[in-house]
């Protein structure tokens, strides 16, 4: 498919950067700057990945590996996750040794755009805010698709704009106000940067990257019925599909 051209993106850069400071407290923050419901999302996206019932499952942009050790424990898969981010990768591998799960969940270190597995290794594929963190997300989408085999599943979770015009204002309000001061009152200068962030390259993603875009890019790198769900009244975004036999 024609990708839209993308200035300014801020690709791996601020995945390495912006949230190089965040790993100790991530979990408990994200899920009170989302007021509770970031673990409600990745309970759809851990629950579209189960409904498969996988033996191998891949997760991509794992970060402290919450989705990784949801799934494990849900599933009794084997779990690979991937990072970019180094920091991030050092706090999931202590939650894994923690949750004991050392069997289950190994974690190394990779990019979305460029994953160091074979072909169609993989029975399931799982990915959490990803795609405003890569220069190219078809190209991201195409190459987790590499990596499932024929009938797999794969989930992602994205934050999302809520659609109706009071929600909407009441969203921006919150991302370019709210969002940024909470974050810095729970969590220092490390969450300001990220609400500052995050109010601009959400918006700023979708309108390079319109909804039916995700749908079309999925369908391209392979996959049919390709579902979509918005949470929480638009916040967030969970997308499903399954891949395709091949041509």
């Amino acid at each position: 498919m024609t990708t839209p051209r993308t200035t300014g993106s801020p690709g791996n850069r601020v995945a390495r950067e912006v949230f190089a400071g965040l790993p100790p407290r991530y979990d408990r923050l994200s899920w009170l700057l989302s007021f509770g419901q970031d673990r409600r999302w990745r309970r759809s996206v851990v629950g579209r990945i189960a409904a498969a019932q996988p033996h191998r499952v891949l997760d991509v942009a794992t970060g402290p590996a919450g989705v990784a050790l949801a799934v494990a424990r849900r599933t009794g898969a084997t779990v690979v996750g991937v990072d970019l981010n180094e920091p991030m990768l050092q706090r999931g591998r202590r939650n894994v040794a923690a949750a004991d799960r050392t069997d289950a969940v190994v974690l190394v270190a990779g990019r979305a755009e460029q994953l160091p597995f074979p072909d169609d290794c993989f029975d399931a594929v799982s990915f959490s805010y990803l795609l405003r963190y890569v220069d190219e997300p078809a190209e991201a989408i195409a190459e987790m698709a590499r990596c499932l085999r024929p009938g797999g599943t794969m989930a992602s979770l994205e934050f999302f704009v809520p659609p109706a015009a009071g929600w909407h204002a009441a969203w921006r309000l919150y991302v370019s106000a709210v969002l940024p001061v909470a974050g810095w009152v729970a969590g220092g200068s490390a969450w300001w940067r990220v609400g500052t962030f995050l109010s601009r390259s959400i918006p700023a993603h979708y309108r390079r990257y319109p909804l039916d875009w995700h749908v079309r890019a999925w369908e391209e790198a392979g996959f049919r019925e390709v579902r979509w769900q918005l949470m929480s009244l638009g916040g967030g975004l969970v997308m499903w599909g399954t891949k395709g036999a091949g041509p």
